[in-house]
């Protein structure tokens, strides 16, 4: 009788390697050449350091640990005492060291100077890549610096506390801690993105600028952190208060942790619910004007959301062309097959537009903090407009690469569960798309020089491509038909971000990724869906500058 040949029926064959230990700045030349371009060259050195730490296999693992350990909700210790605190899995604290440690909450205000915005900006995109969650308190304090300024008292021990790199997660008064985090309070169950009815309460008790909160907040993000900034109605109206985690005595304020919200995504991060007591809380700004007070916040951290879209864009990107250089069906590469080239090479394109806009973005706050009176306008305009087009792009990006993976995707244990699920984060917080197309209406009515900075911007390369000048020119007549502006506002906002990509791609980018985004995006009928480039584009010169390599 014949033998059967053996065969090593457990041999893994035709699976791609980890992506881990490589460098997220170095390796994505998109990043690098949006970085110099937008005036953070002079952190290239920085960067580099932080992508290849980020890049690390062990990071990578913290940032996976971090998510399928999510936060628990400690209410009482074990003798009865309310305590109210927030256990996190150690692989939290790596990261936060890392992020906090790098300034990513405080840098741009503790070491200001030009291109400090846009260099963080560029290390926020990486960050999201590894551990999204962590950002929320990051970005929450970046944002509160402005807010807080000038208020003294509590105010200034607390920035002079998030001023510092020291990560520091000890539930004691600020003043003893070596740093501090900031976080936000808004959302109430009735009104959601309506905070004018708002029903949380404030009184004045005390001449210090004391007020006494009662009430509760159906998101409260970070309730473990040092303090937030709040809305509540006050006898003179809506109005700003910083609210500590612990008085200045080093007694726990009345903020009653109700539970942690059981989320889809952001798992490694807590958002609760919390009543109010009686709780202690100053006045921030002017009585009456918390909605302006706590929008100056908004507008970092809308910022932000749109950085982090495009770094999970990226982050997702990556992992595709990583994948498709290495797989293998019917008897070829996946990359040397057309169609799959097409598709990932869309992908690329729209992974390299979202960097260079948001990176632009985060150029003009630099801008700002200089004193531009144009780059302010920028701010004023795009920071809704951009967060929108970002965060509305990218978990069509983020699913199209899972797609490109397979099965491989679309496990918990693989990178892509992660930024799947996290994806839709960025387009709720801060602000619906409507709320955020709504805002550019309201930039436009309220300073029409905004339009004007925006413009500037596109008349800068008129001529370089005559796609762009077309688009550009048919969305200046839409913005001239002033009627039903509110019913077709995501329409106009759509074409505003896709124009702007693509005079920022022309002037910025290499000429494949421009002349496919134009192509495709600009004119002809853009079919949305990805992996539908027209013929003539160099997609293979897309690919191979894209992939993380």
């Amino acid at each position: 009788m014949t033998a059967l040949p053996a065969f090593k029926t457990h041999e893994v064959l035709n699976q791609p390697p980890a992506l881990e230990d490589f460098n997220l700045f170095s390796t994505d030349r998109a990043l690098t050449n949006a970085a110099a371009a937008m005036g953070a060259g002079h952190a290239t050195d920085r960067l580099t350091a932080y992508g290849a730490e980020l890049g690390r296999a062990e990071t990578i693992e913290a940032g996976r640990l971090a998510h399928r350990f999510p936060p628990e909700l400690k209410s009482f210790d074990r003798f009865g005492n309310r305590v109210d605190q927030v256990e996190f899995h150690p692989s939290w604290h790596r990261i936060m060291s890392l992020i906090v440690g790098e300034g990513l909450h405080s840098g741009p205000w503790a070491q200001p100077g030009p291109g400090a915005h846009t260099a963080r900006a560029a290390a926020y995109i990486m960050h999201a890549q590894v551990e999204p969650g962590s950002q929320c308190p990051t970005t929450m304090t970046y944002g509160s610096v402005p807010a807080l300024r000038g208020q003294g008292g509590l105010a200034e021990t607390i920035l002079d506390r998030i001023g510092t790199r020291s990560y520091d997660p000890r539930d004691i008064a600020v003043a003893d801690k070596t740093g501090a985090l900031v976080g936000m309070g808004m959302t109430e169950k009735q009104g959601g993105s309506d905070v004018r009815s708002n029903t949380t309460i404030a009184v004045a008790a005390g001449t210090d600028g004391g007020f006494l909160l009662t009430g509760h907040k159906w998101f409260f993000s970070c309730p473990q952190i040092d303090a937030h900034l709040v809305l509540a109605q006050a006898p003179g109206g809506l109005s700003c208060f910083l609210v500590p985690r612990r008085l200045p005595d080093g007694t726990k304020n009345a903020v009653r942790i109700q539970r942690l919200k059981d989320k889809v995504g952001n798992r490694s991060n807590a958002s609760s619910e919390v009543e109010f007591q009686n709780a202690h809380g100053w006045l921030v700004g002017e009585e009456g004007r918390g909605i302006p007070t706590i929008l100056e916040m908004g507008t970092f951290t809308r910022l932000d959301c749109a950085l982090g879209s495009a770094g999970l864009l990226r982050g997702a990107v990556a992992q595709a062309l990583h994948h498709v250089f290495h797989r293998r069906a019917f008897q070829r590469h996946l990359i040397d097959q057309p169609l799959m080239t097409n598709v990932v090479a869309d992908l690329a394109v729209e992974s390299e537009a979202a960097t260079l806009l948001a990176l632009r973005l985060a150029r003009a706050f630099d801008g700002m903090a200089a004193g531009s009176a144009e780059d302010a306008a920028f701010v004023r305009l795009c920071t809704p407009a951009v967060k929108y087009w970002v965060c509305k792009r990218a978990p069509n990006g983020v699913v199209e690469a899972m797609e490109v993976l397979g099965g491989n995707g679309y496990v918990e244990e693989g990178p892509l569960g992660l930024l799947y699920k996290e994806i839709p984060l960025n387009s709720i917080w801060e602000g619906s798309g409507n709320v955020m197309c709504l805002d550019v209406l309201r930039a436009l009515q309220k300073s029409p020089d905004t339009f004007g900075a925006y413009l500037a911007e596109i008349r800068a390369v008129r001529g370089a491509d005559s796609r762009l000048d077309a688009a550009a020119r048919a969305l200046e007549a839409d913005f001239a038909q002033k009627g039903g502006m509110e019913h077709r506002a995501r329409r106009l906002v759509e074409r505003m971000m896709t124009v702007l990509q693509g005079a920022l791609l022309v002037r910025h980018a290499p000429a494949a990724v421009a002349d496919a985004f134009c192509a495709s995006r600009l004119a002809g009928d853009w079919g949305h869906a990805f992996g539908t480039l027209p013929a003539g584009v160099d997609a293979r010169a897309i690919v191979d500058r894209a992939r993380p390599a």
